[in-house]
């Protein structure tokens, strides 16, 4: 199976596999987890990605309700995750296991300086044996500036570091097609694809099956191989393995290099460029985009920053980052690039995105 000839694995694990229906940690699942780890891939580079610090900070705290307010779950998490910390370092320790703790915010993948410090962060922690154990940073996350689900923080991990492979424990075999097939694998994600993801979600989950696609989408850009699988039994890497029940989605033959993978993958956007039709042929042919292919801007966003590009129609196109603000955009939009400098008063670069710092889409 390709999870063997993996050399650096990403492994993340929902609240429901971490917790039970009471709140109770999981022990005897994350064991049988780290001793399929322990057994099998020995020379792999692991990350684990966990849910479950809310859920268990919950229970730690006998609060009942399962919705509760942005800012008391932030106070919650913060118990809980000190909890949840606790239980892995107790399990992997008594496996011959080092781990270290990560808490990731959207900010420090979303931004190129900090997702490079966070990818050696990895790549130090590996070079020590270390298994890192991650989350999003729940305790600082409002709901404008957070993942909002471990999935696509996942994928992102994923792509950063380089990983070969990513492994999503759920509370399903994988995904369904409308006959209630379970579908082995996806080499594309299409309309087709995305009618089948539903919006369940489980009790304690903030995901479900569209942001696993999401994420899948990120993983298949980032040439890494990604799989849905149960998490509810025992070995469940050795359960995948044994019953062939999973689907996995194929990566993408890719050409890009590090940074284009990155911005590709990108979840957010501060803003929309839209191009007219040359633009349009210009960049698909690998051009940059010039001020005179502007019709307009939507959003605000400063120099540097992740922006989408869109036809007439809101197709989305491509992603790049922007060399000038929203602001200045508006000033130079449907000009040419010989007027740039008279227009804003100061010189700059000619190209709105230079092809180096854009990806179709």
């Amino acid at each position: 199976m390709l999870i063997k000839n993996s050399k650096k694995i990403v492994i993340k694990l929902g609240s429901s596999t971490v917790v039970d229906k009471n709140g109770k940690f999981k022990s005897d699942w994350v064991d049988s987890l780290i001793k399929d780890l322990k057994k099998y891939y020995k020379k792999l580079s692991i990350v684990i990605v966990s849910s479950g610090a809310i859920a268990l900070g919950q229970s730690y705290l006998k609060i009942k309700q399962k919705k509760i307010k942005i800012d008391m779950s932030q106070a919650v998490a913060a118990v809980g995750q000190i909890h949840l910390a606790e239980k892995f370092q107790k399990i992997f320790r008594k496996n011959n296991f080092e781990t270290a703790q990560i808490l990731i915010s959207l900010s420090d993948t979303e931004q190129r300086r900090r997702a490079l410090n966070v990818r050696r962060t990895f790549e130090n922690l590996f070079k020590m044996g270390v298994i890192p154990v991650v989350n999003e940073n729940d305790t600082t996350a409002t709901t404008e500036i957070k993942y909002g689900d471990n999935d696509r923080l996942a994928a992102r991990v994923a792509q950063i570091i380089g990983a070969d492979t990513l492994i999503l424990f759920s509370d399903t075999d994988g995904l369904y097609d409308k006959s209630k097939k379970l579908i082995s694998k996806i080499d594309n994600i299409d309309d087709k694809v995305l009618s089948l993801a539903g919006k369940k979600t489980n009790s304690y989950g903030s995901g479900g099956m569209i942001t696993k696609i999401e994420a899948a989408k990120i993983c298949m850009n980032a040439g890494c191989n990604m799989f849905i699988a149960n998490g509810k039994k025992k070995n469940p890497i050795k359960s995948m393995i044994n019953t062939g029940l999973y689907t996995r989605f194929n990566p993408k033959i890719s050409t890009l290099d590090a940074r284009k993978k990155w911005i590709v993958s990108s979840l957010s956007s501060s803003g929309k460029i839209c191009i007219d039709t040359g633009a349009m042929v210009a960049i698909s042919n690998g051009k940059s985009l010039l001020a005179a292919g502007v019709k307009k801007v939507e959003g605000t966003f400063s120099k540097g920053e992740n922006v989408l590009v869109i036809d007439e129609n809101n197709k989305e196109l491509a992603r790049g980052l922007s060399s000038f603000s929203s602001d200045e955009i508006n000033k130079i939009k449907g000009k040419q690039s010989s007027d740039i400098e008279k227009i804003l008063g100061y010189p700059s670069k000619s190209e709105i995105i230079h092809k180096d710092d854009m990806v179709d889409i």
